[in-house]
């Protein structure tokens, strides 16, 4: 039986099969605690939890607040409008004051790839990484992940055809780790320019053809252009990539019939997915969303577990 022991998520390359199965089993029994007419526990009674985003979120940092409430614990919330940091005080001072003011777990999100991990060394309070750049946002491709089970039964076998801006995604690389750990044969697909080659070395299949990643896929993941991590332009025009590489009604014909359709927001409608597959039947994005609930309870809990 597979035990917790850490006391911070930082993202999905650290964890093995094991320690991912059972945050997804977690989830799921507090995804019980969710549908009952009483939805909060007191397993966080007694424990504060520091929402620090020092970049925008709306699905993540309401899940996690809503995930932190509905487990009974004390919550503050800091941005880096009016912290410290705006006065010039370093990311590593300012979690350090946190941590002396009693802090239990730092749920924090940053433009900069590693500063979780940077931190988390410095911390003996737990640190659970909401994004870092275009580097990792574990708890998104936890929250994929579980969905494709309730929708597959199993991640083992299936092929998952992620498709968009992989360059600059971390949701990309959270999935793309936790998939394969999982047994799952990843595609991806994009512009050339959007696609790292370094992924074929760890057995992803590289397209730069929509009805290659489409045709076999029982799950697409759809990624939006992440225009604010783009210092160059990867492909001539937004009109150009959506004729190319968004999933609309005609694109749609390449699919499986039972294939599912998943975002993780926010979606720009008609780029990358038509507003008809995106309220569709086929697509499980808002479930994507209350299951991320679930999920982020299961990780909140499992790191209050650690001593």
């Amino acid at each position: 039986m597979t035990v917790w022991r850490r006391k911070d998520l930082l993202s999905l390359y650290d964890l093995d099969a094991d320690e991912i199965r059972l945050i997804l089993d977690t989830a799921a029994e507090f995804k019980k605690v969710s549908e009952r007419r009483l939805k909060k526990v007191p397993v966080l009674r007694g424990k504060t939890v520091v929402n620090f985003f020092v970049e925008p979120s709306t699905r993540t940092r309401t899940s996690f607040e809503l995930a932190e409430q509905r487990l009974s614990a004390d919550i503050i919330n800091i941005a880096a409008v009016g912290s410290s940091l705006s006065k010039g005080e370093t990311l590593l001072d300012t979690v350090k004051n946190i941590e002396a003011l009693q802090a239990d777990i730092i749920v924090m999100r940053h433009s900069a790839a590693g500063a979780h991990n940077f931190i988390a060394s410095h911390l003996k309070c737990g640190v659970v990484n909401a994004g870092d750049g275009a580097h990792s946002h574990p708890t998104q491709a936890l929250l994929d992940i579980f969905t494709i089970i309730e929708k597959k039964g199993s991640v083992e076998g299936l092929n998952v055809s992620i498709i968009g801006d992989i360059r600059h995604s971390r949701v990309a690389r959270s999935d793309i780790w936790g998939l394969i750990k999982l047994g799952a044969n990843v595609t991806i697909a994009g512009p050339s320019t959007l696609l790292p080659k370094e992924f074929e070395k760890i057995g992803v299949k590289v397209v730069d053809n929509l009805e290659a990643a489409l045709e076999d896929a029982d799950v697409v993941n759809l990624l939006r252009i992440q225009h604010e991590r783009q210092k160059v332009s990867y492909f001539p025009s937004v009109n150009e990539y959506a004729n190319i590489f968004g999933l609309n009604e005609n694109t749609a014909k390449y699919l499986k019939k039972d294939a599912i359709i998943m975002h993780p927001g926010p979606i720009n409608r008609g780029v990358e997915l038509a507003s008809s597959l995106a309220d569709g039947p086929r697509s499980v994005i808002l479930e994507q969303v209350t299951n991320g609930l679930a999920v982020r309870m299961a990780v909140l809990y499992l790191i209050s577990t650690v001593e």
